[in-house]
């Protein structure tokens, strides 16, 4: 029996050292032989021995160090704090530094002193869109950066052009939104539609809205104006 035990703790051991040596180079070589046509963004250890995250296409992964097994669009737990890991990671992913947004294929509002600041990425036939808009004329001292990003239509590619082609764009958002005011500018003019919904993808960008705040923090759909100013006032800090 003691023996076996000592046998045992040298496995344990060997094993842990096995792990150690395991870098996050090697766990990136493996996913990239596997899945060659998917471009990882990070690699990193999790607190659960043996097990690996990896960012890739907008999402978190979990892998063994072989990449022999992955938990797709799960949740890491811990189960002691219970604390969600993953959710905590993709705030942190997920975040985009608001200097590191296209702003130049954006068109801003400003509201009042301006001095606080969000981007969002809209599509003009978004329903959860026109809410926020509804939203957003409760938000004061704010400049507002708007990102065209039709990806629920031919029609909202149509629409996204034609506000861009506007001489006045935030004019011509504004009306359609609010007032459904169909923009009628030419939509040929040179515009920077096909750039934004590359980026976005890029980005993990899914649905629409999704706001972007100063501090990079990234929300996902429509809310409420009392969040959202207490949002404006937390990260414009």
């Amino acid at each position: 029996m003691k023996q076996w035990i000592i046998g045992l703790w040298a496995l344990m051991g060997w094993v842990g050292v096995c792990a150690a040596q395991t870098s996050e180079d090697d766990v990136r070589k493996a996913f990239q032989a596997r899945y060659p046509g998917i471009t990882v963004e990070s690699v990193a250890r999790t607190p659960m021995a043996g097990i690996w995250e990896i960012y890739a296409n907008g999402i978190v992964l979990y892998t063994d160090e072989k990449v022999n097994y992955l938990i797709a669009e799960g949740r890491l737990v811990d189960a002691k704090t219970r604390t969600d890991l993953t959710a905590e990671r993709m705030r942190k992913l997920q975040a985009i530094a608001f200097d590191n947004l296209p702003l130049n294929n954006a068109f801003k509002m400003v509201r009042g002193n301006g001095k606080r600041k969000i981007a969002y990425f809209a599509d003009p036939n978004c329903g959860f869109c026109r809410k926020f808009e509804q939203e957003l004329q409760n938000a004061k001292d704010v400049t507002i950066h708007v990102f065209l990003y039709p990806i629920l239509s031919n029609d909202s590619v149509e629409k996204a052009k034609s506000v861009w082609c506007s001489k006045d764009r935030a004019k011509a958002w504004s009306e359609w939104m609010l007032k459904n005011v169909v923009p009628t500018a030419p939509s040929n003019c040179d515009n920077p539609i096909e750039a934004l919904v590359k980026f976005g993808q890029q980005k993990g960008i899914g649905g629409t809205p999704t706001l972007i705040f100063a501090d990079g923090t990234r929300v996902p759909g429509m809310i409420p104006a009392a969040d959202l100013n207490k949002l404006l006032d937390s990260t414009s800090k």
